[in-house]
């Protein structure tokens, strides 16, 4: 039966620009979003009635939604009959596994403008419900071998609240891509491209909130079946590493066909209302080309573009602008801050742990995010050494919310810096630095940490809320027998005022 309406009338439903996201593992991809990525896609992918296009985790349809669009105009003139088009590309060219019943539904709806492309309102009439975009409900598969307690694919764990709901019969989560050792014969078929928006994270079964990433696995699973381009859009904070991360970090760096990245700084200016620590970043990898890595920052409303690889530094540097004032600072050749920050959980305290409200005996002062108490010394299990030294106690998150600039763009970092004298010792909420029994050495290192030329540095390897020893990387120490200002660093290395500038507006005074 041919369609009587001409099928581009409703092909953009205007409910895509307004979806929220379902949760924290699913978020919504603007169309504006979807295009500026295709827009890295060579164009002559538009007019080739044989390229083949995949989104292994459809949710509202987008992506094949666009690429429909690009694709009913670049083969205009090779299948002129617009019903003959439509049918050709929602048959041949599009195919999609959605992530949800819920989604499966919405995403055939954008598409087809149906949801049962086997229906009459469907764009083009498949002999089936689904037409191509997918959805079976998946099993997660329980690593018995081990008694992991854990998913063999995804790693979420058998205790964790998301199969708490899936054992009652509700979404499971177990999505299909990643859940399949052979993701080639879902469809039986090569693509010229996969696009995608992967889910984020699982809850793993651990204490609090929790949470793998599983947006890797996309990525991984996607590059095993080598398509000629790759595109998706993640979370930042891969570009650290960390929780299950770091071999993740480690291939992408070192592949040479990731050549495009775009990095947003704020996350809300690719989906509104939410919220990423670290931002978020879509990149083009391209399976028959290498070439450094063209690397674009967007800080707000400015937007710079470099080409680097992306292996340059031992700490990927994530914003462009900042490439010539490390130089700069490395052509010192001077000892990082790094190696002089300690490691997590100094005293071995909990973040928990309050002490006494009133000094007892034999206790010290304790600093902890609820305040000031008191503890007994026998109960300080690690860096007893310095528990009667001056020192510096900073803050193991940063000042920004989800890892966010404030209205003007600008950063503070160090969420809380402070003296520590002898007898004064505080949680894991903390990591510490400038340990001396010189209190004019810890206060000259406490001056320079407040430093806005410190604050930058560390702001360069941050992707995350988190202030790890790696964050100090790029800080260089100094001779803290003297106080240190802004203006004495940037003339000490010799920084431009473009580059005294950047510093000075993108970091926020100390209280």
């Amino acid at each position: 039966m041919q369609i009587k309406h001409d099928p581009l009338s409703n092909y953009k439903p205007d409910v895509i620009s307004c979806l929220a996201d379902l949760s924290n593992d699913e978020v919504f991809t603007p169309p504006e979003v979807a295009n500026k990525m295709l827009d890295l896609l060579p164009k002559d992918l538009f007019s080739n009635p044989e390229t083949k296009f995949l989104d292994p985790s459809c949710k509202s349809g987008v992506f094949l939604r666009e690429i429909a669009s690009r694709l009913i105009k670049g083969l205009e003139n090779k299948i002129p009959d617009l019903q003959e088009r439509c049918d050709w590309i929602f048959k041949n060219q599009l195919y999609g596994i959605a992530i949800t019943e819920l989604t499966s539904l919405l995403s055939r709806r954008t598409v087809y403008c149906a949801k049962y492309p086997n229906s009459l309102f469907s764009i083009t009439r498949f002999d089936n419900v689904q037409g191509n975009i997918l959805y079976q409900k998946i099993k997660h598969e329980w690593d018995k071998e081990n008694d992991s307690g854990h998913c063999v694919f995804c790693g979420t764990s058998y205790k964790g609240e998301l199969n708490e709901i899936a054992r009652e019969g509700l979404e499971s989560h177990a999505y299909e891509f990643v859940h399949t050792l052979e993701p080639e014969k879902i469809f039986n078929m090569k693509f010229d491209v996969i696009i995608s928006n992967p889910p984020y994270q699982l809850n793993d079964g651990g204490n609090g909130s929790s949470a793998k990433p599983i947006y890797n696995l996309f990525v991984e699973q996607a590059k095993r079946l080598n398509p000629r381009y790759l595109l998706m859009i993640i979370p930042s904070r891969w570009f650290n590493g960390g929780k299950g991360l770091d071999d993740f970090r480690k291939s992408m760096f070192s592949d040479s066909r990731l050549t495009h990245l775009v990095d947003y700084q704020n996350a809300k200016i690719c989906f509104p209302g939410v919220s990423l620590g670290g931002g978020v970043c879509y990149f083009l990898w391209e399976r028959d080309r290498k070439a450094n890595c063209q690397i674009t920052n967007i800080l707000n409303k400015r937007s710079i573009t470099l080409t680097r690889p992306l292996n340059q530094f031992p700490v990927f540097i994530r914003y462009n602008d900042a490439i010539g004032i490390i130089n700069k600072i490395n052509s010192k050749a001077e000892s990082s801050m790094a190696d002089y920050i300690s490691s997590r959980n100094p005293f071995g305290l909990s973040t928990k742990e309050r002490g006494d409200e009133k000094k007892i005996s034999n206790s010290v002062m304790l600093f902890s995010s609820g305040g000031v108490g008191y503890i007994k010394r026998n109960l300080i299990s690690q860096g007893i050494e310095c528990i009667d030294s001056y020192k510096v106690m900073i803050s193991r998150i940063t000042s920004e919310h989800a890892g966010e600039p404030d209205k003007d763009g600008k950063y503070k970092i160090i969420a809380r810096i402070k003296i520590l004298k002898p007898g004064e010792v505080c949680t894991d909420s903390y990591v510490i630095t400038g340990i001396s029994n010189d209190e004019t050495f810890t206060t000259n290192c406490f001056e320079y940490l407040k430093t806005k030329f410190v604050r930058f540095l560390i702001l360069q390897s941050l992707s995350s809320i988190n202030l790890s020893k790696e964050s100090y990387r790029f800080v260089p120490i100094q001779d803290f027998s003297k106080r240190w200002s802004d203006q004495e660093l940037f003339h000490k290395y010799d920084l431009s005022n473009e580059e005294i500038d950047l510093i000075t507006n993108q970091i926020k005074d100390m209280d």
